[in-house]
């Protein structure tokens, strides 16, 4: 797996060897930022949660990100994940949170301008997450969250206050980005 864009660009990353993780492709990856891309321009603050191998996180970092923490309960995973940064040199603008993304979400407490939800495709409590997310106090007017998903499972075209902007679908992965919505 390579870094698609940035100052990386080309950059070989390794991954997890155990086969639950479904790193997300190049491919798709590369479509995820021009998406963004094309959304919003301000991406100082990044959350990567399912991280595996932190890939999602490193391509932000690598298009000027200033920060990611990266959340995952694998011990395998975060290893990877650091062993990633140390190679790429992002160390000192990251965090890595050996947890599970439900635990993370009651003691992350900063805005974040992109978070990246990449959990499982068979993961039942996908909307209840995502729920749990949009109440979090973790999303600000000028977030987007990305979540990857399998395409048979689709996702709600709105989360308390999250509405969808975009959706597109690269093989059985469907990307669904969600903004909030504004107040009335």
């Amino acid at each position: 797996m390579r870094i698609t864009g940035g100052t990386l660009k080309g950059q070989q990353l390794r991954l997890p060897r155990h086969t639950s993780v479904r790193p997300t492709t190049d491919r798709t990856r590369e479509a995820i930022f021009s998406i963004l891309t094309s959304l919003t321009t301000h991406w100082s603050r990044g959350l990567d949660l399912y991280a595996g191998s932190g890939a999602l996180g490193i391509e932000a970092l690598s298009r000027h990100t200033e920060w990611v923490d990266f959340v995952d309960q694998a011990p395998r995973c975060c290893a990877i994940i650091k062993q990633n940064l140390d190679k790429v040199g992002f160390s000192q603008r990251a965090h890595v949170y050996c947890c599970s993304v439900a635990k993370a979400l009651t003691f992350l407490t900063d805005k974040y301008d992109i978070i990246f939800v990449d959990p499982p495709y068979s993961d039942p409590s996908i909307n209840a997450m995502v729920t749990q997310l949009a109440n979090s106090g973790l999303v600000s007017g000028e977030s987007l969250v990305v979540v990857s998903h399998a395409s048979r499972y689709p996702l709600q075209s709105r989360y308390d206050g999250l509405s969808l902007a975009k959706e597109r679908q690269y093989g059985d992965t469907c990307i669904s980005i969600y903004h909030k919505e504004a107040k009335p």
